[in-house]
């Protein structure tokens, strides 16, 4: 068995790599130095604060993780910890769902649905499963941990499965009530999901996922209203903003960059779609939020 010490370590190493799995295998007292310091996050991640607590930034957001509660970061955010309490102690899991895609399906959309959906960028609640999860990350080592037999890499992705499973029972007693929906339309609310992801940075008209989807827009509009509560402009709007809100805070484009990068026509109307989903102007957003970066 590990020590902490040794743990710490690997996660430390796994985090600078960049690697699928980066686990603590287990509760730490101690934070990788790499957190400590704006970290993009390309996973799907959950921390679990077993004692005390600890302060984080999301795209500069702040906010504070209590013992019993539970973080969910999704992807396309960048990522800090700040001061924490002498006593703390937690269990981190980030990993990406490209290795088990194919054996997740469908199923892995209801966690992109339930970021699109969600208005924050990172989820924080007492799920009353924190020992659940801490099982999985407790038994899922770090991608730099060798595996001896093919079996081993089997059994990993077997727990990565069954931890995304977990993520996704959880996320869906949020939007549960929409998805009690004949079978048939639930999978063309998740086509809908799928495509929005993929292409909503060129594509903002609702007659072009009706097309695409050969359904007329007034049908789709009105499947989706009652699925979930949203229009599909919306849930557009939603992903340009989470999108906008990232490349301001984690990189360095500037306002007219990104307002090429998201296809705008110019910095202008960026702006003006930006303060009217945030209440702030793409620059005094920026600069509410660089010294938190």
């Amino acid at each position: 068995m590990k020590s902490a010490k040794q743990r710490l370590l690997a996660l430390q190493y796994a985090l600078e790599k960049r690697m699928d799995i980066c686990s603590t295998e287990g509760r730490l007292d101690a934070f990788p130095s790499r957190l400590m310091s704006p970290f993009l996050i390309d996973y799907q991640g959950v921390i679990i604060c077993h004692e005390g607590s600890f302060c984080f930034y999301v795209n500069g957001e702040e906010n504070r993780v209590k013992a019993g509660e539970t973080l969910f970061l999704t992807d396309n955010v960048t990522f800090r910890i700040g001061e924490h309490t002498e006593q703390v102690n937690y269990s981190l899991l980030f990993y990406r769902i490209a290795p088990i895609a194919e054996m997740l399906g469908n199923t892995v959309m209801l966690v992109r649905m339930y970021a699109m959906l969600n208005p924050s960028l990172y989820i924080l609640k007492r799920t009353g499963e924190e020992y659940a999860i801490a099982d999985y990350i407790q038994l899922l080592p770090c991608s730099l941990t060798k595996e001896k037999t093919v079996y081993d890499g089997h059994e990993r992705k077997l727990l990565m499965l069954g931890i995304t499973y977990r993520m996704c029972s959880i996320f869906s007693r949020k939007i549960a009530k929409g998805l009690e929906t004949p079978g048939h339309r639930t999978d063309l609310f998740v086509k809908l999901i799928t495509l929005i992801s993929e292409h909503y940075q060129e594509q903002r008209s609702v007659t072009y996922y009706a097309n695409a989807m050969c359904l007329t827009p007034k049908y789709m509009s009105a499947l989706v209203k009652e699925i979930c509560g949203y229009s599909v402009l919306e849930l557009i709007f939603r992903a340009v903003v989470r999108r906008a809100i990232f490349l301001m805070t984690s990189t360095d484009m500037t306002v007219q960059e990104i307002s090429y990068e998201l296809s705008f026509p110019n910095a202008s109307a960026f702006g003006t779609f930006f303060k009217k989903h945030t209440g702030l102007s793409p620059k005094n957003y920026r600069n509410k939020h660089a010294h938190h970066s």
